[in-house]
């Protein structure tokens, strides 16, 4: 396990690196998604283990809270029309996903929703494998939908000008006269997201931690930044865990999906960039933090975008957390339905995109 995780920060680093200095925006963390991917597609035992990862979470979360000054809590107000907003266009992403995997690519109801559906991908998984939907389908489409979205959002976002590379005003250096208040941020946001976690709050590794750090920074208590080593080692890691999720995935499966994974991804973007102009324009919000906070990626890759890209984690976050909440409570009536839909298209017999082999194989 050692071995493989050695091997996989590796490719991760070389990769987050390669971009990262070249000044892409996001650049250490989407080049190891992409080091890491193209390892795993090429056979590499690329793995993450489930205690790093976990580490990971906490380390973002303060990262992020130490974000946190009355400034970034300015302009509040506007969140409930923006969130109101955003339970529209998630139920937008899904329903128009699931009509363009239906139409373009013939795939039944359940399945198509499934895959289209905007985030929470364990959930998503636990469904799936209860109506008997095709699952290697949806986990294709929806992983490859994470990576794209990370990948290529913030480069469209540089190339039309509304996102810079912005991380390095967020990091500072480590100062041995600051080692209380960083054992303080650290020993009350690990507690908060161990406590959060327990509770099962939806990310609570993640937002516990974000929410102690971001509350010790905004009261004033704790000025104490994380570290840019720190920061970007994180963004790398977190790089290589999403890049990882290709390991054991064969690039004939992959490719069987490409094009659904293009298609939804394609379909989802536009909707998230109509909703987005709209807030612009009647709130005048900035765009790239509504772009990410819009969009329907993995939570802790799009919060480490925000990061990446110098945007407010609380406004991003908040809506983040609200887009786990619609998967979470649409998910179970997804669940009484599912099997009426299955059956109705098998009257149909409608044709779905399968993988070219049995999952016995």
């Amino acid at each position: 396990m050692l071995r493989n995780l050695a091997e996989t920060l590796a490719f991760g680093t070389a990769g987050g690196l390669t971009l990262g200095l070249l000044g892409m925006p996001a650049g250490y963390l989407s080049g190891a998604i992409m080091a890491v991917a193209i390892a795993a597609l090429a056979g590499r035992p690329m793995l993450i283990p489930g205690p790093f990862l976990r580490v990971l979470l906490v380390l973002l979360g303060i990262s992020l809270g130490a974000v946190v000054t009355p400034e970034t809590l300015h302009g509040m107000a506007t969140y409930p029309l923006s969130i109101a907003v955003l339970i529209v266009a998630c139920a937008a992403i899904s329903v128009a996903g699931t009509l363009y995997l239906r139409a373009v690519h013939g795939w039944d109801t359940v399945t198509a929703y499934l895959a289209a559906a905007p985030g929470g991908l364990s959930q998503v998984m636990a469904i799936a494998i209860e109506i008997e939907a095709d699952v290697r389908a949806i986990a294709i489409v929806q992983t490859m939908r994470v990576v794209i979205i990370a990948v290529c959002l913030p480069g469209l976002m540089a190339f039309f000008g509304i996102a810079h590379h912005g991380t390095r005003s967020l990091v500072g250096t480590f100062e041995f006269a600051q080692i209380n208040e960083f054992a303080i941020l650290f020993a009350v946001s690990t507690a908060a997201a161990y406590l959060a976690h327990l509770s099962r709050f939806p990310g609570g590794l993640l937002f516990g931690a974000m929410i102690a750090s971001a509350a010790l920074h905004g009261s004033g208590y704790i000025h104490v930044v994380m570290p840019w080593w720190v920061a970007y080692s994180v963004m790398i890691a977190f790089g290589s865990t999403t890049g990882s999720r290709f390991a054991n995935t064969p690039l004939k499966l992959v490719l069987t999906f490409i094009g659904a994974a293009f298609g939804s991804f394609a379909v989802s973007v536009a909707i998230v960039v109509v909703f987005a102009l709209f807030l612009v324009q009647v709130l005048g919000l900035p765009t790239a933090e509504v772009l990410i906070a819009y969009a329907p990626g993995a939570v802790d890759a799009m919060m480490l975008l925000a990061l990446a890209l110098n945007l407010n984690p609380v406004y991003v976050g908040a809506h983040h957390l609200t887009r786990i909440f619609f998967v979470l409570l649409t998910m179970p009536i997804l669940a009484r339905m599912g099997r009426r839909w299955h059956k109705r298209d098998h009257r149909k017999k409608l044709p779905v995109e399968k993988p070219p082999f049995d999952d016995s194989e």
